[in-house]
């Protein structure tokens, strides 16, 4: 197939103006258009599509993996069905939410029977997501999840780890280890405490945490979740530990095989702005990515990756998109680089 990754991109729907479908590729991209449960700022389901809008004016050489371009990435076309269900359930859930706010009682019958209907709603995707995702795996495909906020990760980790055993590196702000946070099953806070109840989910490890409950720093005591705090991390940076060392002691704690959670939210929000929960402090962008090209050198396969909470900018602004779509492209050649 003629490409020229040295010219314009085509923008023709796909990741980066590739040429590549489902069918030829090496990875698949599912991009999730759902923020129905969140809890501080919307707009995340928008951003599987601001990502692929804001990939067309990227370069294609990276320090990762040489002949970058060639690595074949194909996108899945973002569902307008679940699109609309979103919006749906998002106005359902932000009237419950603001009842709670309001300090209503959760177990009002006509409230209570609006709170079914959102879990039930939440439910359908998820399994949605694990099939769509499970089709592709089965096909010998790689799948990255491209959210929409953090609960759409569940079905995509629950398809890769039912096919082979996995850690979970988690990069987040958040430890997002609630019990059903909200009311909501799979909320978006609670994407961590439902993951690790998944077969196949080896262990967790979390990365940039810096915005926890006291309930979340009791499981991760209790459970045997490592959470390397980004108060910790920048402690022992100045007490003279490099960034480096700190990578090899995170990688200490991962199996093998690895699956990748991002939350763009783990990053410094200079890089996320309009990310729905964001909070002072966080990764830079280059320790992320060293992190993630350390765990591959060192032997271990990236199985499978989700990006999430990447949320379009105000007016027009494409910042927040441009490093997401930065970061997916390294997390593809990652994956390649791995497998």
């Amino acid at each position: 197939m003629s490409f020229d990754p040295s010219g314009f991109a085509v923008h023709n729907g796909n990741f980066l103006g590739l040429p590549w479908s489902p069918e030829e590729s090496e990875i698949v991209l599912l991009g999730l258009p759902w923020d129905v449960t969140t809890s501080y700022r919307d707009g995340t389901s928008r951003g599987p599509q601001a990502v692929i809008d804001a990939s067309y004016q990227l370069d294609f050489s990276n320090p990762f993996l040489e002949r970058g371009w060639e690595t074949r990435i194909a996108t899945l076309p973002i569902s307008r069905d679940w699109l609309e269900k979103n919006r749906d359930l998002r106005e359902k859930a932000s009237r419950w939410i603001s009842f709670l706010e309001k300090g209503g009682d959760p177990s009002h019958p006509e409230m209570r029977k609006l709170l079914d209907g959102i879990n039930e709603g939440n439910e359908k995707f998820h399994q949605w997501v694990e099939e769509e995702c499970a089709r592709w795996l089965d096909r010998g495909k790689r799948v990255v999840a491209l959210g929409g906020d953090h609960s759409v990760s569940f079905g995509a980790i629950k398809a890769v780890a039912l096919r082979t055993p996995v850690s979970i590196l988690h990069i987040d702000a958040h430890a997002d280890l609630r019990d059903a946070y909200e009311g909501f099953h799979h909320s978006h806070a609670s994407i961590m405490f439902n993951a690790r109840k998944i077969p196949g989910v080896h262990n967790i490890v979390q990365v940039g945490i810096r915005d926890w409950s006291p309930d979340e720093e009791k499981i991760i005591r209790e459970s045997g979740i490592t959470t390397f705090f980004d108060w910790d991390l920048r402690a022992a940076r100045a007490r003279g530990i490099t960034w480096h060392e700190q990578c090899d002691r995170i990688l200490e704690k991962l199996g093998p095989k690895v699956y990748l959670s991002f939350d763009i939210d783990g990053l410094d929000p200079r890089f996320c702005p309009h990310t729905g929960t964001p909070v002072p402090g966080g990764l830079d962008h280059w320790e992320a990515l060293y992190l993630l090209n350390r765990v591959v050198e060192s032997g271990k396969e990236l199985v499978g990756a989700d990006l999430v909470e990447v949320a379009p900018g105000p007016e027009g602004s494409e910042w927040d998109a441009n490093v997401g779509a930065r970061t997916l492209y390294a997390i593809c050649q990652l994956i390649k680089k791995s497998g």
